[in-house]
């Protein structure tokens, strides 16, 4: 590792045996950042991605403010904390969803486009909208994407009323005819983040050279820290003890699961506990975010039609019959808390960015964030007014606390068009959007 103690170059890794460390922003990188014409003034964007199944139970959901956010709704409540970066949309719709499926609402969320009705390899659907942002965003960054979800399991063929499974099991598609898998195992998507690469197995066999990540890039974050100011020292011992954190995470549910039998839907390594793993994906996130290994995200809490029940919350019913709810208040109320469940997980998420500095403020700052699902009411299979939040700071231009409700139905697809425009995607139409949304950000200068 060659340094100058005047500047370090913003793409400096730490190397070990089958290992590279990505470095967060560190005040040592901003002169080199200058000298590239990336100045401070110029923050990083990242651009993210939830998607939550079957819609919401829109009763205990829409906010009963008619353009603040002073009070949240019942489902919305654990998002208390960050509500001055939240902006609640109603009224959106998904038109391309429709005849109203399943797999049709997964997959048009992030395209704003009509799947092509097939169950063969024929498929046919459009590029998505974080997949636009990746191009952009992507350039610089170790990974373009990245896509994780919560369900190890893929099935395969025709999933629903005549339209494969691909469709169900994908949100991200870099081409109309190529979808992007996830990762739902934390190992991987470790590895992923902070391995070299190669094959699986010589991902493997890295790995069983080197007890963790950290031990085998000790040489190098030594002789680097000898060459960093108190402050980068400080950050740097932070984002280490963060990568360290996961990796003991991973490590235990590892060897837990040795002395555990396994189910299908789960192999080695995958936590027991659905809030444990999703915690796990966030914090992945979180590393990728803090490393700049990527700056876009995807992640599916669930994909439609999931049957996984939520005792910890005590749900022991399979979500999706619960979906189908036939009006009936018990079911209903049931699927309210496995909204509010999810909602509690990506406020978690939230909290971390807000508390995890970054140069001229902290990551929620610099990102924005898309958390909805394709569909409305899912008793009757509705892609009318979606549950959609847009969280995160936009590099100052958020205003946030807000909740805009529109009074006829607005394509989704202007609010993909409004965000990609705010990270730097020069399109001039995506799907079947109709314009811009309005007043989602502070023009500039304000």
């Amino acid at each position: 590792m060659i340094l100058s103690r005047k500047s370090l170059p913003r793409r400096t890794f730490l190397r070990g045996i089958g290992s590279t460390l990505a470095l967060p922003l560190l005040d040592a990188m901003i002169p080199a950042a200058t000298a590239m014409s990336k100045t401070a003034a110029n923050p990083v964007r990242r651009l993210g991605y939830i998607f939550i199944p079957m819609g919401a139970d829109l009763s205990r959901w829409t906010p009963p403010g008619a353009d603040d956010l002073d009070q949240l709704s019942p489902i919305l409540e654990p998002l208390a904390g960050v509500k001055d970066r939240l902006t609640v949309l109603t009224n959106l719709e998904l038109q391309p969803a429709y005849p109203g499926t399943h797999a049709t609402s997964n997959a048009s969320f992030l395209s704003a486009a009509r799947a092509k009705r097939t169950e063969s390899s024929d498929y046919f659907l459009g590029t998505t909208a974080d997949q636009l942002a990746a191009r952009h965003l992507g350039r610089n960054t170790q990974l373009p994407s990245l896509e994780l979800s919560m369900d190890l399991m893929e099935t395969v063929g025709q999933c629903d009323n005549g339209y494969a499974c691909v469709y169900q099991n994908n949100l991200s598609w870099s081409s109309p005819t190529t979808p992007l898998p996830s990762e739902a195992h934390p190992r991987l998507v470790f590895e992923a983040l902070f391995g070299e690469g190669g094959s699986p197995a010589e991902r493997q066999a890295s790995l069983r050279r080197r007890a963790s990540l950290l031990d085998a890039v000790r040489e190098d974050f030594s002789s680097l820290k000898r060459e960093l100011g108190t402050a980068d020292r400080q950050k740097m011992d932070e984002y280490l003890e963060a990568v360290r954190d996961v990796e003991r995470r991973i490590q235990m549910a590892e060897a837990t699961a040795k002395d555990t039998p396994q189910d299908v839907e789960r192999p080695i390594g995958v936590p027991a506990s659905y809030a444990d793993h999703a915690r796990l994906m966030f914090d992945l996130q979180l590393l990728a975010y803090r490393g700049d290994i990527t700056r876009v995200t995807t992640f599916q809490l669930a994909r439609e039609t999931s049957n996984r029940t939520y005792p910890e919350i005590g749900v022991s019913d399979p979500h999706h019959p619960l979906s189908h709810h036939g009006n009936d208040p018990g079911k209903i109320e049931k699927i309210s808390r496995i909204n509010r469940f999810h909602i509690s997980l990506f406020a978690e998420f939230l909290e971390k960015l807000r508390s995890t500095p970054e140069a001229g403020g902290n990551l929620l700052d610099n990102s924005l964030f898309l958390y909805g699902s394709g569909m409305g009411n899912p008793n009757v299979h509705d892609h009318n007014n979606l549950p959609v939040i847009v969280a995160g700071g936009a590099a100052g231009g958020m205003k946030g606390g807000r909740h805009l409700s529109y009074d006829k139905p607005t394509p989704l697809a202007n609010l993909h068009l409004s965000l990609l425009d705010k990270v730097g995607v020069d399109i001039d139409a995506f799907g079947d959007s109709t314009g811009m949304i309005d007043d989602l950000f502070q023009p500039l200068g304000i």
